[in-house]
């Protein structure tokens, strides 16, 4: 029996041989030469004829769309690259012109942005599709492994390329970024300094994330993305599930083969065309965005001596930004290294645990509860993220007469105390005012008189204590106001 090996290279050497007038005829004399002098067009219709399961409809189109979103940033990114002046000193304003409304480098900066929020998503759903039908296991392990640490890598790069905007917000999110890797034990000081360039936010630091953003993760990324096509084509697509047929790590290669064998399909254009339509629709979607709505603005010019920014990420890390305000503060810095550090264990460790057995979702009803959970959770933190609940809303104007109703002189001074003292930052009476304390629009019917003095001189976990701040006319005052709420 041949050596498969050996009937490769056979083949490999006759193409090799073929006298070059053969392959023009057969390709064409552009397209001859070419594979002629590179044996580049046989190498591609060999990659383009591999067989797929005739089943991989629709759902497999989200690792492709991926694939179209970074080529979209890679071109969008270099193409921002030759208009934006990493200087920390002239970057603000490169960026100013370059978000002219009207310019063609506002529609690539719009692109740029709308992609990035294209690549996270497209890369979940991707992710949620592998997990829920266990295309992880046998033998695709490595895919997943690469696959997760490709989705860390686009995290990164949206980071950075969110503090590329050097504005006020930027230079704040790049401080509580590093405030945040310098908890971790050991490494966290040598992080920080590593991402700030420096002990503290200085001119090299934009030049540091530039490089990150520009060159070392897409470097990185080339690599991995280059790393899971070669995977994907040695292993197969992985077919959809069938409830029953087990994956065995002795027999389940022999099985694979012997079914694309069978009832498989060339990837081109029998399955590539669906990737091809839904790619290029995305892409469509994403200039329409950009066109429509532009790039986000910028915020103030960055001044690290001014404390009064709110540093926010975009809205796909509003989830985590969440979580880090919810969590009680003694254990915040066991929260932000211990819980994404066992997030990014368990996804690695995943395949090597579970590399065998059931794949169909209906057999394995905990995936289904487990993505169920984690994508309810996520939404509800990115809404809440949006709402920021924890802090007080600044600006907030005083009660006005009638929703003060009352003519009472002690109550219209004690509404006015309940502006001025800033209760109404973090409470909110009449639809008016925060939502960090208790809704007091009818406290009057819940706390007596004698409950509001003792709450207000005493405070609470995340109330201030205003006893010896007020006088007793105006501690008088303001019970009778809040008293007067029902």
């Amino acid at each position: 029996m041949s050596n498969p090996a050996q009937t490769k290279q056979a083949k490999i050497d006759e193409a090799n041989d073929t006298p070059p007038a053969v392959t023009e005829k057969k390709y064409g004399l552009f397209l001859g030469w070419l594979e002629d002098r590179t044996g580049l067009i046989s190498r591609l219709n060999t990659v383009a004829g591999h067989r797929v399961p005739k089943r991989s409809k629709w759902a497999f189109v989200f690792g492709s769309a991926t694939l179209f979103a970074f080529i979209l940033q890679v071109v969008t990114g270099i193409t921002l690259a030759m208009f934006f002046e990493p200087s920390s000193a002239t970057a603000y304003q490169s960026l100013q012109r370059i978000s002219t409304p009207g310019t063609a480098e506002a529609m690539v900066r719009g692109l740029h942005y709308f992609g990035a929020s294209l690549m996270v998503v497209m890369m979940g759903i991707h992710l949620i599709r592998v997990y829920l039908s266990a295309a992880y296991k046998y033998p695709r392990e490595m895919q997943w492994i690469s696959g997760v640490v490709m989705l860390l890598l686009v995290l990164a790069m949206a980071f950075t390329g969110q503090t590329l905007r050097w504005d006020q917000t930027a230079v704040w999110s790049v401080v509580v970024g590093a405030e945040q890797a310098s908890r971790a034990p050991i490494v966290g000081p040598i992080l920080a300094r590593f991402l700030m360039a420096g002990d503290t936010l200085n001119a090299g630091t934009l030049s540091r994330l530039y490089a990150l953003h520009t060159y070392w993760f897409p470097a990185l990324l080339f690599g991995l993305i280059g790393l899971h096509v070669f995977l994907v084509l040695r292993n197969g697509i992985s077919e959809p599930p069938v409830p029953g047929r087990r994956v065995d790590p002795r027999t389940y290669k022999q099985e694979y083969q012997a079914r694309v064998k069978k009832d498989g399909v060339p990837f081109w254009p029998d399955a590539a065309w669906r990737d091809t339509v839904f790619g290029s629709a995305l892409i469509i979607l994403m200039a329409f965005l950009a066109w429509k709505f532009g790039a986000p603005a910028l915020s103030k010019p960055p001044d690290p001596s001014l404390i009064n920014a709110d540093p926010k990420p975009d809205w796909y890390l509003i989830w985590y930004f969440s979580i880090l305000a919810l969590w009680p503060y003694g254990i915040t810095n066991l929260m932000i290294i211990l819980a994404p550090l066992l997030a990014i264990v368990g996804l690695i460790a995943l395949p090597l645990v579970s590399n065998k057995g059931e794949r169909a979702p209906s057999r394995r009803p905990w995936a289904i509860g487990i993505v169920v959970v984690t994508v309810g959770m996520i939404f509800s933190l990115t809404l809440l993220g949006y709402r920021e609940p924890w802090l007080p809303r600044f600006g907030t104007p005083p009660l006005t007469a009638q929703q003060v109703n009352s003519t009472d002189p002690s109550v219209v001074r004690g509404a006015a105390l309940f502006h001025d003292q800033s209760c109404i930052l973090c409470h909110k009476i009449d639809g008016q005012g925060g939502i960090r304390g208790p809704n007091l629009s009818q406290i009057g019917e819940r706390l007596t008189k004698d409950q509001l003095t003792w709450r207000i001189q005493n405070g609470a976990a995340s109330m201030p204590s205003y006893a010896g701040v007020l006088t007793t006319d105006q501690l008088r005052d303001l019970v009778n106001f809040l008293a007067s709420r029902q």
